[in-house]
């Protein structure tokens, strides 16, 4: 099994999102899969120019000379593709953004009507292929990912494939704090990463149990809220 990450957090490797996806794939690789990491903010991905050309004149193929070509190769010989993005404005970052509207020269232009009798593009890649989602958001509540959560499914939809796990982490601040206290806290939840990534492996998806113990709060909401008020304070005693 084939698994790559495009990982579209601004910090790349700094990021909290890598946290997440590099405990997730330490469990896939052990597992048996092949794994990759894409950093998108290292890539030169222009803007869709919405000139259609990669659906009329060149198809498949898109008129901008920059890194799209090579990831879109790398997308389509993935069996498993996770989008995995912090929460910003409710939503993907930018740089998501960006990387999937570029991806239309995997779409063909034509219509056709999935199985609830809605309409859609017809794809290019010809295999069955399996999405999933990583996304981390410094507000604690899961409900703060209801957006990624319908615009995953329809992103499932869209591009004829299957969507096989969802990490949401809320408290995602909480994942670079180093203290006596909250060490155990993440040590715990970076096994229960790796124990995610084995299971989509052998299972090819995460079950029910597995994606709710994922998004239980690492601390009650009440002692998130003042350990972040505290750190935008630059108070570091009140987080210990």
């Amino acid at each position: 099994m084939k698994i790559t990450v495009f990982n579209s957090s601004p910090r790349a490797e700094r990021g909290n999102t890598h946290i997440i996806t590099e405990a997730f794939l330490k469990g896939a690789k052990e597992a048996g899969a092949d794994v990759e990491e894409i950093f998108l903010a290292k890539k030169r991905i222009g803007h869709c120019l919405g000139c259609f050309a990669c659906w009329i004149k060149t198809p498949g193929e898109c008129v901008i000379k920059d890194d799209m070509k090579e990831l879109l190769q790398k997308l389509v010989a993935s069996d498993v593709v996770i989008y995995a993005t912090p929460l910003y404005v409710d939503n993907i970052s930018g740089i998501m953004k960006n990387f999937m509207d570029r991806s239309i020269p995997l779409a063909d232009p034509h219509f056709e009507k999935d199985q609830n009798g809605q309409s859609r593009h017809i794809s290019r890649i010809k295999k069955k292929s399996s999405i999933g989602v990583i996304a981390n958001s410094g507000f604690p509540e899961q409900d703060q990912f209801q957006v990624l959560k319908l615009l995953f499914r329809r992103v499932a939809r869209n591009s004829h494939a299957d969507l096989v796990a969802e990490i949401y982490r809320g408290e995602g601040e909480l994942l670079k704090v180093d203290t006596k206290d909250l060490r155990p806290v993440i040590d715990k939840y970076k096994k229960l990463l790796n124990k995610a990534g084995e299971e989509l492996v052998k299972n090819s998806k995460l079950s029910d149990e597995t994606t709710k113990e994922l998004e239980k709060p690492l601390v009650p909401y009440e002692d998130y809220f003042r350990m972040a008020n505290a750190s935008w304070d630059g108070d570091l005693k009140k987080i210990s």
